[in-house]
């Protein structure tokens, strides 16, 4: 049996209250944590069946909404937005807030960072601001764009911003974002094709209202400056090198450049000392490899996982 509840706590934004959940085993001691950092256009509730899992399985689970996410909502500014300034690192310290305050309540026990794709890299960012804070990390749907790349899309945002401002919308910003992931599943059913080999997933996530939409130009430019930070490979040897990372994504997963990005990712942590740093491809899955119709699959390799290194 499982336990669940929702509370706030404030945002290192100093205006925003953080919505955030959490999932207790009812019947069993708690013998880890895990902490999960959903993606863009998401929200933390959309986890609940991996959450649940890991509850059977011993694991108190938390996650947050992010700022402009879910319930986590700025107060006069639009969905899809982390704030005016520093961005970012207000999302990152909010993740790391829910761990200290998840600590206190659960001592003793190792934790666990599970980050997806955009919460992929907020986690990245957040084991190099603070090293030693967590005892593993899963990396599912992450990448590792080059520094042109990322380069040529902060100039593109930046000039973007100037015309609508951080909190308006751009659909050439957008679209040099998202726009090549469909194309690589052309003739596409429908515009998030690339999210999910089940079409029954991905119709639910274009029916789920906190799901999708457009997404501010500001936080296209917060993402970029958070991909600049953790693809350097002087800020990667910061994290602690002892730590147990795990990479996990959809050998069809765009967002990792089709296996591509996250190889070259893994690589990284790697030539940068990190010790223990294992990778997995799924054949045949996409972006969203946690609720493809072979989600068990996945679910019992995150778990084993995790098993071994409590």
């Amino acid at each position: 049996m499982t336990e669940y509840f929702e509370y706030f706590y404030p945002s290192s934004d100093g205006r925003t209250m953080i919505h955030a959940n959490r999932w207790t085993p009812k019947d069993c001691p708690v013998r880890g944590v895990v902490q999960i950092v959903h993606g863009v256009a998401e929200y933390a509730k959309r986890y609940d069946p991996f959450a649940r899992y890991l509850c059977e399985n011993g694991f108190a689970v938390v996650a947050n909404d992010h700022l402009g996410h879910g319930r986590s909502q700025i107060k006069n500014a639009p969905w899809r937005y982390f704030g005016e300034e520093n961005g970012w690192w207000h999302a990152v310290d909010d993740v790391e807030e829910l761990r200290r305050r998840t600590v206190e309540e659960f001592p003793g026990v190792p934790y666990f960072l599970f980050g997806h794709s955009m919460g992929s890299f907020l986690s990245r960012s957040h084991i190099i601001r603070y090293p030693g804070r967590v005892s593993g990390c899963v990396l599912c749907g992450t990448g590792h764009p080059s520094a042109l790349t990322i380069e040529g899309g902060k100039l593109m945002a930046d000039h973007e911003i100037k015309k609508y401002g951080k909190a308006g919308y751009s659909a050439k910003a957008e679209n040099l974002a998202f726009g090549s992931y469909n194309k690589k599943f052309a003739p596409n059913r429908t515009p998030s094709d690339w999210v999910s080999a089940s079409e029954e997933n991905v119709d639910a996530y274009l029916e789920d209202i906190l799901c999708g939409g457009e997404v501010t130009v500001g936080l296209l430019r917060d993402i970029l400056e958070g991909l600049g930070f953790i693809t350097k490979s002087e800020n990667i040897a910061k994290m602690d090198h002892s730590m147990p990372v795990l990479f996990i994504s959809g050998a069809q997963d765009p967002v990792g450049d089709m296996g591509k990005g996250v190889e070259k990712a893994c690589r990284m942590f790697r030539k940068t000392g990190m010790k223990d740093t294992q990778m997995k491809l799924y054949p045949g899955l996409r972006h969203e490899i946690l609720n493809e119709e072979t989600k068990l699959i996945v679910y019992r390799d995150v778990l084993h996982w995790l098993e071994k290194h409590l």
